[in-house]
Formats: structure tokens, sequence, C-alpha cells
């Protein structure tokens, strides 16, 4: 640990930055409790509450796509800025919504503010963070989007009986956070990195010195001139054997990761009550304790990931999410689909996936990709995984409410148990594995090939 490492600056820094997971969070669960209503105002069939729930995600595609590049030319906290201007303006907008087709826009506006936030928040905290608390600070944004989802369950709820507009109050409450994003990236600085690439190296060496005290911040400075070159020609390196090997891994999981209906379960948790006979008011409730499951077993897994390693945890949580999925389907064929026992499946598929699943995935994921392809591989499982997702939510009113139960459960059980297989065969164990030597494993590359790449000859 750097004994001049600014603590208090660093943390500033981070939860400025990871304040848009909570956004993030808030804004993808804030519909679970108010859709239905949203259903009432619009009087909405299958089809048109699938487009309610999914525009969002839609725009997540866009928003991830763009993120990126936008960066690189603009800058991380110029980005940042206009996601938190995003949130709030699409929070009025929703509120204000006077049909369907104006909620849809609102909501498409707000998913590009969360697909943009879901690469820029990560990507700050990884600048600006000292290598010896990265981890940690990473964590954090995980955990803040767990958070983000309590928050809307919890306003959800309280806002249940607030009145025929109570929807509206839901959305508009989105502000609040908002602005707090906004007003905290406005007194942070750019990152050190981009500084540095655009040759602001002065401005650069000052953020750094803050952050991690002078001598350390002249050793980070160097080495980040001496891998900007290299860095330029990442988009051409993307067609090693070993990245397209690690990008093939990478996309399968993050279809799987959605196909087998983990955020059907969140946002129409409500709905899947009520049809298992459960009163309203018992079904906002219950979401309450879903999101408590999810932070519980979401801090759990801190602990777990360095403990039991990456693979194990994705396969023993793949088998236990398709057990409780599959049990969901056997209770509809016994004619047991009904009171605590749906909730209490439901909960431990949340707790699997909240353990096993989520926090691994967005940490095995940069993990398989090399240091100079990373920031650009990442751009494709992050798209596939918002594609699936938009996919899944809008047609899972149409196909729980014409298949059936038991056959939407049963398809997401299969989906689970094979997302295990797969792993089994093709995932790579990455614990205590440096970065450095990812190419080395799916190619068998020397590893002195891999140290040069990532260290640099010195200027």
């Amino acid at each position: 640990m750097n004994r001049n490492l600014n603590v208090r600056y660093v943390l500033f820094l981070a939860s400025a930055a990871t304040l848009g997971g909570l956004l993030f969070g808030f804004d993808v669960a804030i519909i679970t409790g108010a859709g239905p209503f949203i259903a009432q105002q619009f009087k909405l069939g299958d089809l048109g509450l699938g487009w309610a729930y999914s525009s969002l995600i839609f725009g997540c595609v866009i928003g991830s796509l763009l993120a990126g590049k936008l960066a690189d030319r603009f800058g991380r906290r110029r980005l940042l800025i206009l996601v938190a201007l995003l949130f709030a303006l699409s929070s009025v907008a929703v509120a204000c919504a006077g049909n369907l087709a104006c909620f849809i826009a609102a909501r498409f506006v707000g998913g590009i503010a969360v697909g943009g936030v879901s690469l820029l928040s990560p990507l700050y905290v990884a600048e600006i963070a000292p290598a010896s608390v990265r981890g940690r600070l990473g964590t954090l944004y995980q955990m803040l989007i767990v958070v983000g989802i309590i928050v809307s369950y919890a306003i959800n709820y309280l806002l249940r009986d607030a009145g025929a507009n109570n929807w509206r109050w839901m959305f508009l409450t989105g502000v609040v956070p908002s602005t707090l994003f906004l007003v905290l990236m406005v007194l942070a600085p750019e990152t050190p990195r981009f500084l540095a690439i655009t040759g602001k190296s002065e401005e650069a060496l000052r953020v750094l010195t803050r952050i991690s005290g002078p001598e350390q911040a002249s050793l980070e400075i160097a080495e980040i001139q001496t891998t900007m070159c290299e860095e330029q020609r990442h988009w051409g390196a993307m067609s090693r054997p070993g990245v397209r090997r690690a990008l093939l891994v990478s996309s399968v999981l993050a279809i799987f990761v959605q196909i087998s209906g983990i955020n059907t379960i969140i946002d129409y948790a409500p709905a899947i009550f009520e049809s298992a006979g459960w009163r309203s008011s018992s079904a906002f409730a219950s979401i309450l304790l879903i999101g408590l499951i999810q932070l519980v077993f979401t801090i759990l897994s801190l602990w777990m990931i360095d403990t039991f390693g990456r693979k194990p945890l994705y396969i023993v949580g793949s088998i236990g999410m398709a057990v409780s999925i599959a049990s969901l389907a056997f209770t509809v064929l016994l004619g047991a689909f009904h009171g605590v026992l749906v909730l209490l499946l439901i909960l431990a598929c949340l707790a699997f996936f909240a353990s096993c699943i989520g926090p691994v995935f967005w940490t095995l994921v940069p993990e398989i990709f090399p240091n100079d392809v990373r920031g650009a591989a990442m751009t494709v499982p992050v798209l596939l995984q918002w594609l699936a997702n938009a996919a899944v939510i809008l047609l899972f009113p149409l196909v729980f409410d014409r298949a059936g139960k038991t056959f939407t459960f049963g398809f997401f059980a299969v989906m689970a148990l094979a997302q295990g297989i797969f792993t089994w065969l093709c995932v790579p164990e990455t614990k205590n594995m440096p970065l450095e030597e990812t190419e080395m494993h799916w190619t068998g590359m020397r590893p002195e090939r891999v140290t040069k790449v990532v260290l640099s000859p010195e200027p």
C-alpha cells in the first residue's frame, strides 16, 4: 500500500463516479413497481407492456455503443456530466408523459444514460484508482447498482397508494440522485490517463500527485506515456487468435446471463406474484425482500469470488438457478404455484445469481482480455448483454401469457443449465492469474511476449 495515498480524495472520486451505478440500478428497477399502474393508465396489452418495460433497455444498447468512442474523444468526465443531465431530464420527461409513445421515447433517452454509465463509471474508477485499491473500489460500483435497485423498490412501495398519478412520482424521484451525481462530477477532475493521452501531462501529473503522492505520480505518468502508442493500435489487435476466443466466450456468457431470465424475474416480480394469487400490496412488499436478498448475497460474493474462484462459482450459480426456476415450472404443473413457496423459489434463484453469477460475470469478462485490447473488446459483450436483455424483457409478457408459465420457466431453467455446462467446458479460471497472462492462456504463447506488451521498453 502506498503510504502517500490520499484515501479521502480517492474515495470521493470513486463515490462520485459510482453514483452512476445507483442511477443504473434505480432506472432499471423503478419500472418494477410502476409497471402495473402504467399498464392501467395506458391500457396496455402484452406487447405494449413489453415495449414499456424494454424501451429503456433498447436505449442502453445505443448508450453503451456510443459511450466508449465519445469518451475517448471528449473525456470521461464530460460524458459522465452529460449522462447525469440525461438521467435528470428523462426522469422529468417520463413523469410528464401523456401517452405511451412519449413514455417510451423518454425511457429510451434514459436508457442511453444507463448504457453510457455502464461503461463510463467503471472506466473512470479504473483510471483514477491506484492498483492497491482498484478491486475494492470496483466492487463499490456493483454495490451501488444493488442499492439503486433497493431504493427504487422502497419508493415503489411507499408511493403505491399515492393516487392515480403515483407512477409519475415514482419516476420523478430520480431527479434527486441525478442532480447529486451531476454536482459531484462537476467537482471531480478528468482522469489522469485521458489528460495524458490528450497532451495535458502537467494536469495529469497534478491529479496523480494528489491521489498518490509525487513519487508514485511520476512513475504512473511514465507508464501511461509508454503504453499510449500501443493502445492506439488496439482495434487491429482484435483479430489475434487469443482475443477472438476470448470474445467468443465472453459473448456467449453475455447472452446466457440474460436469457436465463434473471431480469424478467426482477422487473416483472409484482406480475409474477399476482399471477400466483398474491394481493397487490403483498406483491409490492415482497419486492423489497427481493432487493435485500440481492444486497446480502452480493456482499457475500465479495468474499467468495477470491476464495473459491470464478469458474466454480459460475457453475454452482448456474445449477442453483436452473434448479430454482425448474422448481417454479413444476409448481405450476402440480397446481402449487401460489403462496410462500413461489416467493422462496424466486429468492433462491436471486440468491444464486447475486452471489455467483452477477458479480462474477462483470469480474471475469474483463479479466479474460489482454491489456492492450480490453477497452475495445469489452464493447462486444456489453452490447450483446443489453441486446439480449432488451429482447427478453420485450417478449416476456407475451410468452408468459400465451405460452404459459411452465414453458417460460422451463426455458429459463434450460438456459441456466446450458450456461453452467458452457462454463465448465469453455471458461478459464482466472483466480490469482495476472492480467498479463490471459492471452497466454488462450494461445499458449510465451510469457515474455505478454510481459513486453504490458510493460513496454522504457522511453
